[in-house]
């Protein structure tokens, strides 16, 4: 007797869920719509952001250029005390 109970059981729900698949449907679609519409929106910040941060290092390159070739002169000249010269072995 438990087991028809639970096969009756498993028919209503199943009868219930069949009744409420279009609005499981449109909610999905919804949800759906409402995911791509955020996308977007974040995909269009990203861009922006991207666009801000170019503007930024255009607008900055007198300064940034002159101080990464200084740098890199720098490092390129000088010796670095702490390494050990290399060893001949025969």
């Amino acid at each position: 007797m438990k087991t028809f109970l639970k096969v009756l059981l498993i028919a209503a729900v199943l009868v219930v869920a069949i009744k409420l698949s279009p609005v499981i449907l449109f909610g999905a679609l919804i949800g759906l719509v409402a995911a791509a519409v955020l996308g977007a929106v974040g995909i269009s910040l990203v861009v922006a952001l991207a666009a801000v941060l170019i503007a930024f290092a255009i607008a900055l390159s007198p300064i940034w250029i002159p101080v990464l070739v200084i740098l890199g002169l720098i490092s390129l000249f000088k010796k670095d005390r702490n390494v050990a010269p290399p060893v001949a072995t025969a």
